[in-house]
């Protein structure tokens, strides 16, 4: 497995624990389907969660946010929808978050949540 694999691993273990501590209830990891996957999909108070973790050894270029494109945002909406259809949760409210980690080596690892990160507001529209 590539470094970039390991510490997007490392990353995305670290984000279900953070998330945990931060009342999330995680239901699945790495999430796929023909349309594309989804690092995290949790619940958080009323609402279902669907979370892209972003993980870099230092923030040199940029935050790992900025990785996020609009065409990678579609494909998460995409996934997003077949999964709540899957499931029967149309009838809930989801949103988008992002998780920002930046693994520093040295133990002092940042973590952020933007919540809402991008919106869907109709047929695949932003």
């Amino acid at each position: 497995m590539g470094n970039n694999k390991i510490l997007g691993a490392f990353g995305e273990n670290m984000a279900r624990e953070y998330l945990s501590k931060c009342g999330y209830r995680v239901l699945e990891k790495n999430f796929s389907c023909r349309a594309g996957e989804i690092d995290i999909i949790a619940i958080q108070g009323d609402a279902v969660v669907f979370i892209e973790v972003k993980t870099r050894s230092s923030d040199r270029y940029g935050l790992p946010s900025e990785a996020v494109s609009k065409s990678k945002q579609q494909k998460i909406v995409k996934t997003a929808l077949y999964y709540m259809q899957k499931n029967k949760l149309l009838d809930k409210m989801c949103r988008f978050d992002v998780m920002e980690i930046i693994v520093d080596g040295e133990g002092s690892n940042r973590i952020n949540i933007i919540t809402d990160a991008f919106q869907y507001s109709g047929r695949y529209g932003y």
